[in-house]
């Protein structure tokens, strides 16, 4: 279990667990102050942060800024990921960089920053699965969210 890293969802409250950038498991703390780790096969709770440690490590938790390793490896042909991306491949008819966030995914995400246009108006959106894309009219890829947001701001008007 050396291997897994919670990485901040809600600082100090929640943390997707992972093994190697996939998805593993969750991690919340509760009122109580206890640390339960839930994954598909097993639910552990832990009275505090020592005997996480203990059970994970104390290199458990990663910060919100990365390795400079780690920002190479969250990027499809310039766009970046929400993850550690799997299976790249660029859309050249759509324009899209896709991939997926394990090797044997079926589930294709978009990399980059998008507006979406839903009923109720458009939302701004990172890497979002490829299956919205095609369902609802957007805009994107955008390299940064400083692009999309004066993108989004224009769209509104």
């Amino acid at each position: 279990m050396t291997e897994l890293h919670a990485k901040p969802v809600i600082d100090g409250k929640f943390w997707i667990v992972e093994d190697q950038g996939n998805k593993v498991g969750i991690l919340k703390v509760t009122e109580q102050k206890k640390y339960v780790f839930s994954s598909k096969d097993k639910v552990a709770t832990f009275d505090n942060k020592k005997k996480l440690f203990e059970t994970f490590g104390k290199d458990f938790f990663i910060s919100r800024g990365f390795s400079s390793e780690k920002e190479i490896d969250t990027e499809v042909h310039g766009y970046s990921t929400s993850s550690t991306p799997h299976n790249p491949m660029f859309d050249v008819r759509k324009n899209l960089p896709l991939f997926t966030k394990s090797e044997k995914s079926k589930s294709v995400y978009c990399a980059g920053y998008y507006i979406i246009k839903f009923e109720k108006g458009w939302v701004k959106s990172f890497c979002p699965k490829l299956i919205t894309i095609e369902r609802y009219p957007y805009e994107g890829p955008f390299k940064t969210d400083i692009e999309m947001k004066q993108r989004l701001s224009n769209a509104k008007r």
